[in-house]
């Protein structure tokens, strides 16, 4: 992947587009968080239910804390000990923002911060976040390589983007709504990241 091909993706976001990129689990779909059109697209092309909350994505640790300045201290440090990394963490969400990712619970949001080492290195430098969810149809498996998206999902795309092949598990989903007020997570989804690791880590920073 290019300086190029990460241009032709910004700018796809930028418009509004769907985007088929790499993150650090399996392949996804990306659209900007504010287009109710291209979130339209993204969930048509999923035959993903629209009740079903999608997560904003931001290529570094920085840039989503600077657009979340509402987080606790302690939220704030579960994302410090966690990000980046294969994890969704279930942030609260009081300002509602994004509220075409949360689907019907906006005062919830799904963060993401993909650890973009090697091939993935050039998404470094996206500032802009993204609505991004898995590019497979709802309930198919994850892709690990572009080979394994849909093709429909892939000409269905304005931009797609290969990094070769991925890990292939798709992220852990962490719930720490009740984090900051009493230091509890639950596990969603046990993926990419093992629930004994993101446990030791969170006992770290509730002390």
């Amino acid at each position: 992947m290019t300086g190029e091909d990460v241009e032709a993706f910004e700018r796809c976001i930028a418009a509004g587009g769907v985007a088929v990129f790499p993150a650090d689990t399996v392949y996804g779909l990306a659209t900007d968080p504010e287009s109710e059109e291209g979130v339209r697209r993204i969930y048509a092309l999923k035959g993903r239910p629209a009740e079903r909350p999608s997560a904003v994505m931001f290529f570094s640790l920085a840039d989503a804390l600077a657009a979340l300045p509402e987080l606790g201290p302690r939220a704030r440090a579960a994302c410090e000990a966690l990000l980046p990394g294969g994890v969704t963490l279930l942030l609260p969400n009081p300002r509602r923002r994004w509220p075409l990712a949360c689907g019907p619970a906006p005062e919830r949001l799904g963060l993401r911060v993909p650890d973009l080492d090697g091939p993935l290195a050039p998404l470094a430098t996206v500032r802009r976040p993204v609505l991004q969810t898995s590019a497979n149809p709802s309930g198919g498996a994850d892709a690990r390589r572009l080979a394994d998206v849909d093709p429909a999902i892939r000409a269905g795309a304005d931009v797609v983007l290969d990094a070769g092949e991925l890990p292939g598990t798709p992220s852990t989903v962490v719930d720490l709504t009740a984090f900051e007020a009493r230091g509890d997570h639950a596990i969603l989804r046990e993926g990419a990241v093992p629930a004994a690791k993101i446990a030791a880590r969170l006992r770290e920073v509730a002390g």
